[in-house]
């Protein structure tokens, strides 16, 4: 896999070009917000493209950025005859910046990682599978307080829908619509829900990431198949002793990103979940 510097992984001169065609991410597929889609998957293909946020951009405390999920799926599929990997992932996207724009990494001027995914589908139609995705804990991961173990209800519950909006109107849609050809769907969506890199300090608040899991599988449904890393972290159980090896949060750098043995165990999850 080739890995760009920070953040510019991002897509070949052709997509500045293709830019000029985009009206605006908002706009693709309006129309087909509630459509019921089929589901069959329609398997690898010749590009891999990866989304979402730093566990996309595979994050690492210690300045390791090279043992993300990505990359150990792109390993995997490899074996089915995938030949490369764009990954646009960027840390600290939430899904309104993955549509308007801002990610915090992100160079002034850069397109938002919306347009440049359904730039780059179009610049390779019917050849691209997987799409993989992780996105929305940053909408969310400010509205709690983990030295308190507390979390402010009301902005939860307003970001959360905040994030099914810019999920089930724009983002999936758009994606989806990028992906067909002459009217089918020619690459699969893999998006994955969250583990709780805090369950074992504020137990009390696992049951805010389950519901931002279920919303997201809601959100997915109609679109592609949920991943879930949720319950190959371990799940709700409390304490829990795969969070200080696949998290960083036992380490002296208390962080919240997956070890490179984490990153392995989200990708075996993508792998067994599309079932290539």
């Amino acid at each position: 896999m080739q890995k760009l510097p920070m953040y510019q992984r991002m897509i070949l001169p052709i997509v500045a070009a293709l830019l000029l065609l985009l009206v605006s991410a908002s706009s693709v597929l309006a129309a087909t917000t509630n459509v019921q889609h089929p589901l069959w998957l329609k398997g690898p293909k010749q590009h891999y493209l990866a989304l979402g946020d730093s566990l996309a951009f595979g994050y690492q405390p210690n300045g390791d950025y090279t043992h993300g999920y990505a990359t150990d799926f792109f390993a995997n599929l490899q074996g089915h005859g995938v030949q490369d990997v764009v990954d646009l992932g960027c840390p600290g996207e939430t899904s309104s910046t993955m549509i308007y724009g801002g990610c915090p990494y992100a160079p002034q001027g850069t397109p938002p990682q919306l347009v440049s995914a359904v730039a780059y589908l179009r610049a390779f139609p019917g050849t691209v599978s997987p799409v993989t995705l992780d996105i929305g804990a940053n909408d969310l991961l400010k509205d709690a307080n983990y030295a308190t173990c507390t979390i402010n209800a009301s902005q939860f519950t307003t970001d959360l829908h905040t994030l099914n909006t810019n999920l089930r109107t724009i983002i999936l849609p758009a994606l989806y619509a990028a992906l067909m050809v002459k009217g089918k769907q020619t690459g699969d969506i893999l998006m994955m829900d969250y583990y709780d890199p805090t369950q074992n300090i504020c137990p009390n608040l696992v049951k805010y990431t389950r519901l931002l899991n279920w919303y997201l599988g809601i959100d997915l449904s109609g679109y592609g198949k949920l991943v879930p890393v949720f319950g190959a972290f371990g799940g709700s159980q409390t304490p829990n002793p795969n969070i200080c090896t696949y998290t960083w949060m036992c380490s002296p750098y208390h962080d919240i990103h997956a070890t490179d043995l984490g990153y392995a165990v989200i990708a075996q999850t993508f792998e067994a979940t599309a079932g290539y």
